[in-house]
């Protein structure tokens, strides 16, 4: 069971990858800015070094902030990861932008309350993330909002082609920026299980709670690198393309925001949906314009499955766990 549940965190961490790949790159590939695949490239080394260089704050509120890991199984975890899996994969089947972080937190809560009832839910590691769920749209749809129309301010009376030439370069740092975030933040998650896997195995003797070691992180970093490689092209459309139409200036605005925003949740280890950011951020960006520019019916389906994550990964996990539990 050890290694099943291993396989799977890792599973987790490449479907990560590549279904998160469109937040870093969705943006600057509908620009034209970057060519599809030197975005990809680009944002499979930068999501390699955020998940290494930034710290094990995400990490450690994960693996034993949210669900009381003296009172979980190996069957528990390994039916939170399968169920965040499935539910990812078949939402990028069809395009559609979901959250992993909060398919696998939603996962833990429903996996460990069917073995162990709300009690093993600890309170901490979950207002965290409720907090994340909350603010991090808001700010992202806000601050995008702001930050395009100050550049509109600063750039008023400059001819159009050298606003598109200056914001044209300016977007390769912000989506540098986007990619080396979100592996500070998303890359954290997966570490959090394998480090929870290791000790509920007892491959972690002689420590009292899960601990990060550091292979745990070079190797989470680059499976999700991996996964980016392979990226979800049908999500890029969706965030990229469907939702607003999008100039240099406004992808570099959406980027630098979504950057922003993520660096500070993981700054203070609070678990945030990299794909929720950038989203509400290019919709705030693109509500500039004017308010029509954002196609709200591509948003709207957006946003209910954003929602719909909570009890989807939540029932689906709690089921699966019950089965993995019987079975064992």
């Amino acid at each position: 069971m050890f290694y099943v549940v291993f396989f799977l965190a890792l599973l987790f961490e490449f479907v990560n990858g590549f279904t998160d790949a469109p937040n870093s790159i969705a943006t600057v590939v509908s620009t034209r800015v970057l060519r599809p695949m030197s975005a990809v490239i680009m944002a499979a080394f930068l999501n390699l070094l955020g998940a290494l260089l930034t710290g094990t704050a995400v990490a450690k509120v994960v693996s034993k902030d949210i669900i009381d890991f003296e009172a979980v199984t190996l069957p528990t975890l390994a039916a939170a990861l399968l169920g965040a899996s499935l539910w990812s994969m078949t939402a990028q089947r069809f395009g559609i932008p979901t959250s992993e972080s909060h398919g696998l937190v939603a996962g833990l809560i429903g996996a460990a309350v069917a073995v162990g009832g709300w009690d093993v839910v600890v309170g901490a590691g979950t207002n965290k993330v409720l907090i994340g769920l909350v603010s991090s749209p808001l700010l992202g749809f806000t601050v995008g909002l702001l930050l395009m129309l100050a550049i509109y301010w600063i750039f008023r009376g400059v001819r159009l082609a050298i606003v598109r030439g200056v914001f044209g370069r300016a977007q390769l740092f912000s989506a540098g920026v986007m990619a080396f975030s979100h592996g500070s933040n998303d890359g954290q998650k997966t570490m959090g299980v394998l480090a929870l896997t290791l000790f509920l195995a007892g491959r972690q003797q002689g420590r009292a709670e899960p601990f990060i070691d550091l292979w745990v992180i070079f190797l989470a970093a680059t499976v999700m690198g991996l996964g980016t490689a392979f990226g979800g092209w049908r999500v890029v459309r969706t965030l990229g393309v469907r939702m607003t139409k999008l100039e240099p200036v406004q992808g570099f605005a959406a980027e630098t925001t979504a950057a922003g925003v993520i660096l500070a949740a993981s700054r203070f280890g609070i678990p945030v949906s990299t794909t929720h950011v950038i989203g509400s951020s290019i919709m705030g960006v693109g509500a500039t314009k004017r308010f029509s520019a954002v196609r709200w019916g591509v948003a709207g389906s957006i946003v209910t499955a954003w929602i719909l994550t909570w009890p989807g990964c939540g029932i689906l996990a709690y089921a699966l766990s019950k089965l993995f539990n019987w079975i064992a």
